[in-house]
């Protein structure tokens, strides 16, 4: 595809519609970052067709279906390309989000333009992260029909952070051995087992931290079984005057996250040290991901959406600078994210 074309897509778009994650591209190895640039492209258009809930929930998943075959090949991208302009684009409120709609035939096309190794990992995490999106549109009812559904069992919650997170660690850990040879002081097998707990990790996070706002539309990824042992339904969790009623839930479920940061933190240190920019690609996630449970186990009020504990812009570049002075240290990262651990855990007796 043109330069110019491909310079726009993973530059000034993916800058736009990502922010953050476009600070963790930046560092990485020159290799890796067409894929994954792409493959969050992809991602974050599944993403944005599946929650446009100005549009019925069976469109969305027609349209996602329809994106999954193309990014499969199996249909006229410049077909998907007319459609995603004339039912989705017009009703995004963000305009970065409209472009890249508006983008997904250049998009596939620089799909296509990558090596048959590069393409495959893409096509795989993309597709199961829109199994994950379908999920969602099967499982919970509209967003606006006051209607409410929750997932069952722990089962169900891990299952549903492989598809939209777990699966992402699995595919940086193959684009990582395949542009960065020789990078794991560990087994592929044991770094793939660790990269999925990583993302898992991260979904987890987003599970509880989003919790309050979710329940407003209808969603509970809290599991029906772990609510009962606390004597809790998700009707109850939508009032946040039930936060601190609802407090020994959400111990237990973060106690399940910090057992799979460590998972992920053994990833990162099993980095050589010299690799600063996959280093530092790992940390990021996970100090922001510990921050933000730090800020949740202290929040009296976490399920109240007006409350979200969320890490401050401020806190995100002290993190930042301080990892990249460190990222090459194991004991003072180590001593760092021990003294997170430690924070959370005081907050959990």
């Amino acid at each position: 595809m043109p330069t110019a074309n491909r310079a726009f897509l993973l530059g000034p778009l993916l800058k736009g519609v990502s922010r953050s994650f476009y600070l963790t591209l930046r560092v990485l190895p020159v290799g890796m970052r067409d894929p994954v640039g792409l493959a969050y492209l992809l991602a974050r258009a599944a993403d944005t067709i599946a929650d446009t809930a100005l549009i019925p929930p069976a469109q969305r998943l027609d349209l996602l279906l329809a994106l999954r075959r193309s990014i499969h090949g199996e249909d006229d991208g410049h077909a998907l390309a007319q459609r995603l302009a004339s039912q989705v684009a017009s009703q995004q409120t963000v305009s970065d989000e409209r472009v890249l709609l508006e983008s997904i035939a250049p998009a596939l096309h620089l799909l296509m333009q990558l090596s048959a190794a590069d393409r495959a990992a893409v096509v795989g995490v993309v597709t199961t992260l829109t199994e994950g999106m379908e999920f969602d549109l099967q499982t919970f009812p509209d967003e606006q029909s006051g209607d409410m559904a929750a997932l069952a069992t722990m089962a169900d919650l891990d299952r549903y952070t492989y598809l939209v997170a777990g699966c992402v660690g699995e595919f940086w850990t193959t684009m990582t051995d395949a542009h960065v040879p020789g990078a794991f002081k560990a087994p592929l097998d044991t770094m793939l087992r660790r990269g999925v707990r990583f993302g898992k990790a991260l979904q987890l996070v987003n599970v509880l931290r989003d919790c309050g706002k979710d329940l407003r539309i209808g969603r509970c990824y809290l599991p029906l079984e772990v609510l009962d042992r606390h004597a809790l339904t998700p009707q109850l969790l939508r009032d946040p005057a039930n936060s601190l009623r609802a407090r020994p839930m959400l111990c237990e479920l973060v106690r399940v996250a910090l057992d799979q940061f460590d998972d992920a933190l053994a990833y990162t240190l099993a980095l050589p040290r010299t690799a600063l920019r996959l280093r530092l690609a790992c940390l990021w996630p996970i100090l922001i991901g510990l921050e933000t449970l730090a800020l949740l186990v202290e929040n009296d009020a976490w399920l109240d959406p007006a409350r979200v504990s969320k890490v401050d812009r401020r806190s995100v570049y002290r993190i930042l600078l301080r990892s990249t002075a460190l990222a090459m240290s194991d004991m003072q990262l180590q001593k760092w994210i021990g003294q997170l651990t430690t924070r959370i855990g005081t907050s959990l007796r």
